[in-house]
């Protein structure tokens, strides 16, 4: 019997050779070109827009067109400055057909993170939409809104085929230094996502998909939109202002099966009272940050419903899950995927079941990422032997059972997206006077935490100042709710942070 953490759950399915993400995605608009693929709503009124699978690939193979029309070709890079509208996954795909690279980035993001990640991505192209502005002085080529749909009465674009490693896309996401990680995608990434619909999602062609993220978001990207149309389903997106009431008023009046969010929106949510709102679904599902075991009790004690969290990371998505047919077991996250090989390693290697260590998947992994962009030394430092290193902190047990048991690290969990805290700290440490300064989540009350901000000054500082400075350097969700003045940071003898104190 293995006594040691080490789960092999089985090869998946080969990806097929060529393969291309946007004609794969987009297949079911042969078998039923009328279906509703999407639904967008801005109340919780009629759809404002519903794009059949016919109308969503014409629109993606037009936009493809027009975009090689313009000299787009194969391994351009696209930057996505596009806020919550369908602009998002039309471009997104279109590029893909084209063999270009698309980039998506949270319209969140403040004007100087976003030149940074233009000086760093030299993009052929950036596209402009969904209320973000254009910057002012770009030195490439761009496109606002209006010229951006333009592209699609072009000609269509045939799908490029495609190897299964060639790189398809890239996803920027915090890394432990303070600079953004370009990770880069390969056409195979999306194929490897069948592994989670028996693991996870379950989805089937008569499912309605409603999920609580904006289109930017890669949890929405993937599970929202993604997986839903590579298996016919239709999925339903949100793009009114925030409004907490507006989950249970979809559910109602439109009947989603499966309802997709972070943890923090089911906490919202449960704030008010419930009766059969949510009784259309088979059950939820949850990802970006870990669900509180009471969290997921409450839910179902109030609705019926099981929610199914799956963990996961951007480099490699979702491969820890549960399921209807993989029920977690009290206290775990689910169970390693089928067709997944995990491991719980220590110093030496796999440390023994049932003992903490750090999760990693193994290198071959379909879904892995072809590493950070212009970063070998980053990408190097996560692989060690066979193995790809998470940074979370997990316990196993002898059926691949998966406890999650926090970071290895300092990253922070800020509403599903994971922020350094050498980011914020960099941007705090430019204000006028403060001379140290340590960013660390801090819970405020249960399964609720916050980023804040503990600073050493020669003055007082008030914190509408220091708001004001975060706001014009940084995305929202990474900035601060509170901030601290201290006298000195505590440190170890080695002169190192002790954030844990802080916390």
């Amino acid at each position: 019997m293995n006594k040691l953490s080490l789960f092999d759950a089985g090869k998946p399915s080969p990806c097929p050779d060529p393969f291309n993400i946007a004609d794969y995605v987009l297949a079911q608009a042969q078998e039923t070109p009328e279906k509703p693929a999407l639904e967008v709503y801005l109340n919780s009124d009629a759809p404002s827009e519903v794009w059949s699978y016919k109308e969503l690939r014409s629109a993606v193979l037009g936009t493809a067109g027009g975009l090689r029309e313009r000299g787009i070709g194969i391994g351009d890079r696209i930057l996505l400055r596009i806020g919550n509208s369908a602009d998002f996954p039309v471009l997104f795909l279109a590029a893909i057909a084209l063999g270009a690279v698309p980039v998506p980035t949270s319209s969140q993001l403040a004007e100087p993170e976003v030149r940074r990640i233009i000086e760093g991505l030299e993009p052929a192209l950036i596209c402009f939409a969904g209320g973000v502005a254009p910057l002012a002085d770009l030195a490439c080529d761009w496109l606002d809104q209006t010229s951006l749909r333009a592209l699609r009465s072009a000609p269509p674009a045939r799908p490029v085929p495609r190897k299964p490693d060639d790189l398809a896309y890239i996803i920027y996401t915090s890394g432990t230094s303070g600079k953004p990680r370009a990770v880069m995608h390969a056409q195979r990434s999306v194929w490897a996502r069948r592994m989670m619909q028996e693991g996870w999602h379950r989805l089937q062609n008569d499912d309605r998909m409603l999920h609580a993220g904006a289109f930017n978001w890669t949890y929405t990207l993937g599970a929202g939109l993604l997986d839903p149309w590579a298996f016919g389903a239709t999925t339903m997106i949100y793009a009114g202002p925030p409004d907490k009431a507006i989950w249970a008023a979809l559910a109602r009046e439109h009947h989603p099966t499966i309802f997709a969010a972070a943890p923090g929106v089911y906490r919202q949510i449960l704030q008010q009272p419930l009766s059969a709102d949510f009784a259309s679904l088979r059950h939820g599902l949850s990802a970006g940050e870990k669900l509180p075991a009471g969290l997921s009790h409450c839910w179902q004690e109030q609705t019926g419903k099981v929610i199914y969290e799956a963990l996961g990371m951007s480099e490699v998505a979702t491969f820890i899950s549960s399921s209807t047919t993989m029920p977690a077991i009290k206290g775990s996250s689910g169970r390693v995927q089928k067709g997944r090989r995990v491991a719980v390693l220590g110093a030496e290697g796999p440390v023994p079941l049932n003992t903490p260590g750090v999760l990693a998947v193994c290198r071959g992994d379909q879904g892995l990422m072809l590493g950070y962009r212009n970063q070998p030394t980053e990408t190097a430092a996560k692989f060690q032997g066979e193995w790809f290193v998470t940074g979370d902190m997990v316990s196993m047990d002898a059926l691949g059972n998966i406890t999650y048991l926090g970071r290895d690290d300092d990253m922070i969990n800020a509403g599903g997206y994971r922020v350094s805290p050498l980011e914020i700290e960099a941007v705090l440490q430019g204000f006028d006077g403060i001379t140290e300064v340590a960013a660390v989540a801090v819970q405020v009350k249960q399964d609720v935490s916050v980023i804040a901000a503990f600073y050493v000054s020669d003055h007082p500082i008030t914190d509408n100042q220091l708001n004001a400075h975060c706001a014009a350097h940084l995305a929202r969700y990474k900035c601060p709710r509170i901030f601290t003045r201290i006298d000195a940071l505590p440190k170890g003898a080695n002169n190192k942070l002790r954030r844990k104190e802080l916390r």
